[in-house]
């Protein structure tokens, strides 16, 4: 019977293709919006780790003002990254099982003088080596640095594959010599595909911006007095005279991570840099309440809110948008099926039943959004489009993907059944005798 029924909605639709354009643009423009900031709002929310979410941690201290909190309108969130000399301290713990300190940085690349490739400026991230494993990062070739690596500062790198692309046409690069800021670097690593969103290990510096274009050891950044490519903060005036008395500073702008395999580790790991911190008020530091965290990542996603409200409500009313549509396409559906009154009259003399018309009416409608959500798809690949032009740095947000293809077509086919069923049900009401005569 479904493919009966599926015959003559075809037919039926085919009597007045300009309404049945109209109905199927409606759901399609409805459903093209509503998918376009679905895709945007679905990505940014995402927990790029989420199978890790357990046993990774981001690390606060609240070092800030004893006057001023971090942010005024969230007084009980610490400042999302630490004072140099508290990280180079709490990286000294032998409890987590992995642990990362890093921070930004920028280089001027030079590529082999064969590659015809001119010097160009990368971001880049200094950091330790438990990086690469504690957030499962992938590798073309190679692998990252050993722990020698990090005790001694080795120039060594890992280069992204976006890098590696340029600088060595994509080839296996490992082994090879790279020069940055004037300085020799051998190649140990190239990344794979790899593009978290938000960039979950680093809130305070682009949330959406793309991953590092190279990655070298912690070290080297105090090695050649590098200054920060990311957000420094300070809360009071110090003298910085030197790079070392900016090591020394109370200012912030060292991201630390740990991963703790069990609940023990992490109470030993709180009580840990509880412990310090009580012994830096001692000291005269510290002089706000006690207040570490140690958050997984999506706690951090939220604290950091990665989605802004702007974001929902701009979800909220995409789906305002096509309610109205479906109002729209209600009212073209009453006409149509009320226009075809004296045929279904017809057929109810002739022995079809009320429950035969509602699901013949029904699998029509069910047709029409479908056809819509078809278009919706084409409708929301354009929109993702102009998003990824007017916002480089969404590139990976803007990408359309099976899930959200699936979700298009399921939208637009259960939007379609809801605005049909009115008209459907008004259809069935419908007395036979009082078209009999017209036909």
């Amino acid at each position: 019977m479904l493919a009966y029924y599926f015959r003559i909605a075809l037919k039926s639709l085919r009597r007045n293709p300009m309404l049945t354009a109209l109905m199927i643009g409606a759901i399609a423009v409805g459903v093209g919006v509503c998918i376009t900031t679905l895709t945007v709002y679905r990505l940014m929310s995402g927990n790029p780790v989420a199978h890790r979410n357990d046993v990774l941690y981001a690390v606060t201290l609240d070092s800030w003002d004893p006057n001023s909190p971090w942010r005024d309108e969230h007084p009980e969130r610490p400042p999302p990254e630490l004072t140099y000399r508290d990280a180079e301290t709490l990286y000294r713990s032998d409890i987590p099982d992995r642990k990362v300190m890093m921070r930004k940085a920028a280089f001027v690349v030079e590529a082999p003088p064969k590659s015809g490739v001119a010097p160009f400026l990368v971001e880049g991230r200094t950091t330790t080596k438990d990086f690469f494993a504690m957030f499962d990062v992938p590798f073309q070739y190679g692998a990252g640095w050993d722990q020698a690596a990090d005790d001694t500062s080795q120039m060594v790198v890992v280069l992204s594959k976006k890098t590696n692309d340029k600088a060595f046409g994509g080839a296996n690069s490992v082994g090879q010599t790279v020069r940055l800021d004037g300085h020799d670097f051998k190649v140990v690593g190239v990344l794979g595909e790899w593009a978290p969103t938000p960039k979950f290990y680093d809130m305070n510096n682009g949330q959406f911006d793309e991953i590092e274009e190279l990655y070298v050891p912690y070290g080297i950044g105090t090695q050649f007095e590098m200054q920060s490519a990311g957000n420094t903060n300070c809360w009071r005036d110090q003298q910085i005279n030197n790079f070392q008395d900016f090591l020394n500073s109370d200012c912030v702008w060292i991201q630390f991570w740990v991963e703790l395999r069990d609940s023990s580790k992490r109470a030993a790991f709180q009580d840990f840099i509880d412990n310090f911190v009580r012994e830096q008020k001692s000291l005269g530091r510290y002089e706000r309440p006690l207040n570490n965290h140690l958050q997984h990542p999506d706690e951090w996603l939220k604290v950091n809110e990665a989605v802004q409200d702007d974001n929902r409500v701009l979800v909220g009313l995409s789906f305002m948008f096509l309610a109205v549509c479906l109002l729209n396409m209600i009212g073209l559906l009453l006409a149509k099926f009320l226009g075809a009154a004296p045929l279904v009259g017809l057929r109810r003399a002739l022995g079809a039943s009320k429950s035969a018309i509602f699901r013949q009416h029904l699998v029509e409608v069910g047709v029409i959004g479908l056809g819509g959500g078809l278009l919706g798809i084409a409708l929301a690949a354009l929109g993702l489009f102009g998003v990824r032009h007017v916002y480089e740095n969404y590139n990976e947000l803007t990408r359309l993907d099976f899930t959200m293809v699936l979700a298009a077509i399921g939208i637009a086919v259960l939007s379609g059944l809801l605005a049909g069923f009115y008209p459907t049900w008004r259809v069935c009401r419908v007395q036979p005798a009082a078209h009999l005569k017209t036909q």
